[in-house]
């Protein structure tokens, strides 16, 4: 059951479109179930008599009476408006139930507590089988307006306790990190526009991916725009500093052609100008990722940090743990920007859905999280996906998830939890697509019998209490493949598999030779160059995130060679 908890300000708009027929004709049989008066409230639905205004002047009674005292001006958003509806595959709820959690909601909420005869007038509308609407004037007959702090919390915990009286699906409880959800105009707007989601949440996406690549707030808002995206931002009276930012879609407008807006704390919460700067600082152009001698570096890096991540979320640190969940989302949007092939969907897919598992009420260490941050960045600047290293690190990422989701589930965080399950199993299907043919060609190329014989004696020496699983594994001919290219490079086979094997994952995982596999592939030569040059380059990296929408243009924002960022169209 989901309450959605919103205000307002225009009582008979909101009664017009309750007993209208919906944007879609989708409203069947609107009528009232519960109200403060059932005598006291006409009811437009079953009455013919009864009219919206009317309705209306009732709900308004309190709140006129508190404009008069204000010289004619009504108190700012005294609508109040809580849809609540049941979860798919329900069964139907009668009217008489449906009134019975409309009063339980209002309760809850502070909008009219039980026995308070003072309390604020409301009214619970049924125009579809699955759902109702709570309509409240939030002045009480005192004058006074209602308590309602953290009401849509409130109204959470309660529709927890009614699914169970009532038998239904018990869905996951929230902690005020979630992002908004789209209303129904915005869904209907998408729709009609023949977009598969709604401005809000693609201009989520975009400001998630773009926030993963760049290093400073400049940035941030120069590829933006680069990407089409209007940007507005909101100085302060007395600095003239940047205290607030909203975002436009292109070709969303109003019914006045105006673009419509949304402000980055309304898009996420951890989007916000204060938040996003806790993990944007201000560096010179001279301190950004560079190219490097090894184009490979970045992506072992990055899979070094994932894997360093789990010892984190093993601790006792929740601030930094929470921290590296963040900076993970970050290497998750850059990962699947960098990636090219049929897995990318799924990448995409995955960083998504862990954006929902990134945010929780837990504040988070960004210092703690350095490392990965840094990484994930150095990342949004590869030129290359290098096969057997970028499987790898998709291997790395597939485990943290799955990790964050115990995490999270061990501290009560329901959403996050089913948020990084969700991101792990497009994770595991993006692995399995990019994986298979990577394998089957190093089984392919196995070496001799005699070699692979001498691969397995090392294996048993080095480990002998996994040996006979590896063995087992499909991927073990795989395996053999990457110890005689590892020992060409430098590495004796059976100090590199103790090492490896040193690992956790291996005896949990499923697949130890895989995981031995990916361990060995990110490993680098031992004859390569250990220090890294950096040339004199810099620059805001290209983003192939490209708006699906026909107003945008391709933008690409890449340096010119003297340091300068040209756009090109």
């Amino acid at each position: 059951m989901v309450p959605d908890v919103s205000t307002g300000s225009d009582t008979r708009g909101l009664i017009v479109y309750l007993f209208g027929k919906g944007r879609r004709d989708e409203h069947t049989d609107p009528h009232i179930v519960a109200a403060w008066d059932m005598a006291g409230a006409p009811d437009p639905g079953r009455d013919p008599d009864a009219t919206y205004t009317q309705l209306a002047q009732r709900l308004d009674h309190h709140v006129d009476l508190r404009a008069r005292e204000l010289g004619g001006r009504k108190p700012p958003k005294h609508v109040w408006h809580c849809p609540v509806r049941t979860a798919p595959g329900d069964r139907y709820l009668t009217d008489a139930e449906w009134a019975e959690v409309a009063r339980r909601v209002v309760a809850a909420t502070g909008i009219a507590p039980e026995g308070d005869e003072k309390a604020c007038r409301w009214i619970a509308v049924r125009h579809a089988d699955d759902h109702i609407h709570i309509l409240a004037t939030t002045v009480r007959a005192d004058g006074r307006r209602p308590r309602t702090h953290r009401d849509g919390w409130r109204a959470q915990q309660e529709c927890r306790k009614i699914e169970a009286e009532f038998g239904l699906r018990r869905l996951k409880s929230g902690d005020l990190t979630a992002p908004r959800t789209p209303t129904g105009a915005e869904r209907a707007k998408a729709d009609r526009q023949g977009q598969s989601v709604t401005a809000r949440q693609w201009l989520r996406e975009q400001a998630y991916a773009v926030a993963a690549a760049v290093r400073t707030e400049t940035d941030y808002f120069t590829v933006l725009q680069s990407l089409g995206i209007k940007v507005k931002t909101r100085l302060g009276p007395e600095t003239g500093d940047v205290i607030g930012y909203s975002l436009a879609a292109p070709g969303d407008t109003n019914a006045s052609g105006e673009p419509v807006w949304y402000g980055g704390s309304k898009l996420a919460p951890d989007l916000s100008i204060n938040r996003l700067r806790e993990r944007l600082a201000t560096q010179h152009v001279a301190n950004r990722p560079q190219h490097m001698a090894d184009p490979n570096t970045s992506w072992r890096r990055v899979e070094s940090a994932v894997r360093a991540a789990h010892t984190v979320l093993d601790s006792d640190d929740d601030a930094g743990a929470q921290g590296h969940l963040e900076a993970f989302g970050d290497a998750l949007h850059n990962l699947a920007r960098v990636t090219h092939g049929p897995h990318q969907s799924e990448l995409q897919a995955a960083a998504a859905a862990f954006n929902r598992a990134r945010r929780s009420a837990i504040r988070a260490d960004h210092q703690a999280a350095s490392a990965l941050r840094e990484a994930a960045k150095e990342l949004a600047y590869a030129t290359h996906e290098p096969g057997g290293l970028a499987v790898a690190l998709i291997f790395a990422a597939l485990q943290l998830a799955r990790a964050a989701a115990k995490w999270h589930e061990q501290r009560g965080h329901e959403q996050q939890a089913a948020a990084a399950e969700q991101s792990f199993r497009h994770l595991e299907a993006g692995y399995r697509q990019a994986a298979e043919p990577v394998l089957a060609d190093l089984a392919r190329r196995a070496p001799r019998a005699t070699t692979a014989h001498r691969f397995e004696q090392d294996l048993r020496a080095a480990l002998p209490d996994h040996a006979d699983r590896v063995l087992a594994d499909p991927a073990w001919a795989a395996l053999t493949t990457t110890l005689a290219r590892a020992e060409t490079a430098g590495h004796n086979p059976r100090r590199l598999l103790a090492e490896v094997g040193s690992h956790r994952e291996l005896g949990t995982a499923e697949r130890p030779a895989e995981v031995l596999n990916w361990r060995i592939t990110t490993r680098p030569s031992r004859r390569s160059q250990a220090a890294r040059r950096r040339s004199a380059v810099g620059g805001i990296p290209a983003m192939s995130t490209v708006p699906p929408r026909s107003t945008a243009a391709t933008v690409d924002t890449r340096p010119d060679g003297r340091g300068r960022t040209v756009t090109r169209r």
